[in-house]
């Protein structure tokens, strides 16, 4: 463990004008806090935030961040609160010291629930300033370092997977390269004990027979390139277990089979030599097709660049070659950190481009899954690169069609999609783009996102914003519904309302705006006895439940504009339920065949007598048909199935009309009493998770 003076003298090694006086008093106050507390390695606790103090020093970051390493742990932790540690250190240091705290552990909350409520901490913290980021990264780095301490196997596992999905990607889309290889390595010794175990010491045993043959790889590059008069680094290293372990689940393979087990790093002076020592190597060594890089004019999100090439060295030997300069080359490993170090004297903006898309992700999500689900697709994929038609660059994951493109220019843009150009060629929009396509979207104003692109897209960002759109296109119908019956449900009270009384039933009912009744209404979460209760207070005592009056009485219906004794039937297309407005067909030979006013098949009746016809005034009971759209997963015809429950309609048929993964279509008829019977159904449809779509038919 670093010792105060040791830690401080760190500090002034790059920053001279560091407040020392400040970087005791943070020292002093965490062992003072943290007092007699141990870790699992019977350590004392403070070992802990002086370490991670110590890895910021490492990175070079300022004396506040370094402070904010110290305390991460004292408000969590110990009788500490931010506002003594903003007396104590500062607004600046409470600041992000409130940013770190308190991500990971919000234990009244299920496990999901609580991991993507610390991701939504974390990322809105991190948007305001990174440095929490940089700070929590190197809080998980040391405790990875320390995972094999904790007795429970399960709670090992736990930490090593959290880490895999959340911080290693976390660390690499920052550029901290040296942090996210050691976080993986280490959580998949605990992920895969067995893996790690065999391949550990399949490379021990390549190192004791190779006789030194890294090295000597890497003094021919350096002679190669000398001749070239470029004087020049090479290093190189096996890659770590991990890397190998997933290059053998990507492509099927056995250990034997990995080929590329060496990697090797060359260091240049400029960006011009790093281009001449790629053209040495390429003449030097056969290059394989297919597998160079260059992520030097192209740089990744995170401003990794460098040059990366692949070589056949002697018969059949591949070896990988990265090609950078120095500046490059600290700015790969440590990334977004590299920017806070004092001798750059700059700050780089708060939240970079990659992490804009992630807010936008939290503020869309719906809940704790969709969260977790979006955020490590944003996160954790492989890239490719296309471009507008202007020329503009965006990264993409793997798989990527032209609307996870459209989202990644602009939201906008992404909504209002309604096809695209690949290459100048009109290609659909669930076509998977490669490396280097010119992507040209063609929009439309009337034009909305689509439920069925959710079974194509792949970004987070895109799958976030397609699902708040439906959500929120939704909510406007399922409010409008509600109005409608609002207006219904206020004829039955037997006071006048206006906008006065609607404004205190509002408030009786605790909520702030009349869309938020309508859409109650409409979702079937507020029953219309308490609508009326609420408007008018005393209203409705002794007064029966309608629909349970009518499933006690049965249907009983009457059509008004016909003829006594002319027989009618209801219309099997379009299944008019009492409130529905109505015309009949009339046909010689035939009964009256009554049809809903927006009928579609009416227009096929064109020559037939017309007749305006008007359901009697106390009409209830008749056969509405939907069509309802359910997510592919167990339980959602059940849940379907209790909604109609739940509302007092009698199922009178069910088909399946249509599967098409994630989705599946049925028809169902339902016995109701009314529209306004049927509209509340379909609005408790539309309200459920388990639906993705519901419409009359």
């Amino acid at each position: 463990m670093l010792r105060q003076y040791e830690l401080v003298e760190r500090v002034l090694e790059y920053d001279p004008d560091a407040d020392e006086a400040m970087l005791n008093r943070a020292y002093v106050y965490t062992v003072q806090k943290h007092g007699t507390q141990t870790r699992a390695s019977g350590d004392p606790y403070f070992s802990h935030p002086v370490e991670v103090a110590g890895l910021m020093t490492d990175l070079k970051l300022d004396q506040e961040t370094i402070a904010t390493a110290l305390l991460h742990d004292t408000v969590e932790d110990t009788l500490a609160t931010i506002d003594d540690i903003e007396a104590n250190f500062g607004q600046d240091v409470a600041r992000l010291v409130d940013g770190v705290t308190k991500l990971s552990k919000i234990e009244q909350m299920p496990e999901n629930e609580r991991a993507a409520e610390n991701l939504r901490k974390f990322l809105l913290a991190m948007s305001e300033d990174i440095r929490v980021l940089l700070v929590k990264l190197g809080d998980r780095l040391h405790n990875m370092r320390t995972l094999h301490f904790i007795k429970k196997p399960e709670k090992r596992q736990r930490i090593a997977r959290e880490t895999m999905d959340i911080y290693a990607p976390l660390a690499e889309r920052v550029g901290m390269y040296e942090y996210m290889r050691e976080m993986q390595l280490l959580a998949f010794e605990q992920l895969e004990p067995e893996a790690f175990a065999t391949i550990t010491k399949r490379l021990q045993q390549i190192r004791e027979q190779d006789g030194g043959q890294v090295d000597a790889i890497a003094l021919d590059m350096k002679h190669a390139l000398a001749e070239a008069d470029l004087h020049v680094e090479v290093s190189g290293r096996e890659k770590h277990p991990y890397s190998i372990w997933r290059k053998m689940a990507e492509r099927h393979v056995s250990f034997e089979q990995v080929t590329d087990i060496m990697a090797f790093r060359v260091i240049c002076d400029d960006v011009a030599d790093c281009y001449r020592a790629l053209g040495v190597l390429h003449t030097t060594w056969q290059f394989l097709p297919g597998k160079f890089k260059d992520y030097i004019s192209t740089p990744k999100n995170n401003g990794y660049r460098s040059l990366h090439t692949s070589l056949i060295y002697g018969k059949s030997m591949r070896v990988e070659v990265q090609i950078r300069t120095r500046d490059m080359h600290r700015t790969n490993e440590f990334g977004l950190a590299a920017h806070w170090a004092y001798k750059h004297g700059e700050r780089p903006d708060g939240a970079v481009g990659w992490l804009r898309d992630l807010i936008e992700i939290v503020d869309a999500s719906h809940d704790a899954e969709e969260l977790l689900e979006h955020t490590r697709m944003a996160i954790y994929q492989d890239r490719i690169f296309a471009f507008t038609p202007k020329g503009a660059l965006h990264q993409l994951p793997k798989g990527s069609t032209a609307v996870d493109f459209a989202f990644a220019v602009h939201t906008d843009l992404g909504a209002q999609t309604v096809g695209a150009k690949i290459n100048g060629r009109h290609m659909p929009l669930r076509t998977q783009l490669n490396n280097g396509d010119v992507v040209e979207i063609i929009k439309g104003k009337q034009a909305e996102p689509q439920m069925s692109w959710l079974g194509f897209v792949v970004t987070g960002k895109a799958r976030a914003a397609i699902r708040r759109a439906v959500r929120l296109k939704e909510r406007g119908e399922i409010a409008d519904l509600g109005q409608k019956l609002y207006d219904e449900i206020v004829t039955r009270v037997p006071a006048k309302i206006g906008k006065k009384a609607l404004r205190e039933a509002l408030k009786r009912l605790d909520m702030e705006e009349p869309e938020d009744l309508f859409y109650a209404i409409g979702a079937a979460k507020i029953t219309d006895r308490a609508v009326m209760e609420a408007l008018v207070p005393g209203c409705t005592e002794g007064m029966a439940d309608e629909d349970d009056e009518w499933l006690r009485s049965g249907k009983s219906l009457s059509i008004r504009g016909l003829t006594p004794g002319v027989g009618y039937n209801l219309a099997e297309c379009c299944h008019p339920v009492p409130g529905d407005r109505i015309v009949g067909l009339r046909q010689q030979d035939k009964a009256v065949e009554v049809h809903a006013i927006d009928c579609h098949q009416l227009a096929t009746g064109i020559d037939n007598d017309w007749l305006d016809l008007s359901w009697g005034r106390r009409s209830r009971g008749a056969v509405g048909r939907l069509r309802v759209t359910l997510y592919d997963r167990p339980g959602t015809l059940a849940e379907m199935a209790g909604i109609f429950a739940q509302n007092a309609v009698n199922v009178k048929s069910l088909e399946q009309t249509q599967l098409d993964h994630p989705f599946t279509t049925y028809e169902v008829d339902l016995e109701v009493a009314d529209l306004a019977h049927l509209t509340r159904i379909l609005s408790a449809l539309r309200a459920s998770d388990a639906v993705a779509q519901a419409e009359r038919a």
